[in-house]
């Protein structure tokens, strides 16, 4: 259990480094393909880790496996509009499930780590499972209108 942990709290941190890398990163291939790659790979990791110490610790720790599973839903959908462009919606896919995934990774770190970090202890940890969601939600919808795809513009036709 300890090796599942370690390995847990490594792809983790590749996870929240990477994530961030991949949002300042130029949106084209190169840096932000290969971190974004990285952090998908990561998050498998602690998709898998999450779900196996969630199931040897049921009773404590259930909700790890539906924080894992729904966070890791995202990353996947997030993942995948990329890879296969099927739909003309691939790019707001993608902004939605990787950004989402990050809010979930962030809020699964911060509820388990909260009672551990002085000051940020004192508030009730209710906070810590909506306040990345509060904050992270609009930041999704500004980066989805960045980036959202041009409409071509109606050729003027002479008369």
């Amino acid at each position: 259990m300890e090796v599942l942990l370690a390995v847990h709290i490594l792809a983790g941190t590749i996870c929240l480094i990477t994530g961030i890398g991949a949002m300042v990163f130029k949106k084209r291939k190169g840096k932000h393909t290969n971190v974004g790659q990285v952090y998908h790979a990561s998050y498998v990791l602690v998709f898998i880790t999450a779900v196996l110490m969630a199931i040897v610790h049921w009773q404590e720790s259930q909700y790890l496996f539906y924080i894992a599973l729904f966070s890791y839903g995202l990353a996947l959908v997030g993942f995948l509009s990329v890879k296969k462009k099927k739909s003309k919606r691939w790019l707001t896919l993608h902004i939605g499930g990787m950004l989402g995934s990050y809010i979930g990774i962030v809020t699964a770190t911060l509820v388990v780590n909260v009672s551990k970090i002085p000051v940020l202890n004192e508030l009730p940890t209710i906070y810590y499972w909506f306040l990345p969601t509060i904050i992270g939600t609009p930041i999704i919808r500004m980066v989805g209108q960045r980036y959202k795809a041009k409409k071509p513009r109606k050729m003027k036709t002479a008369v």
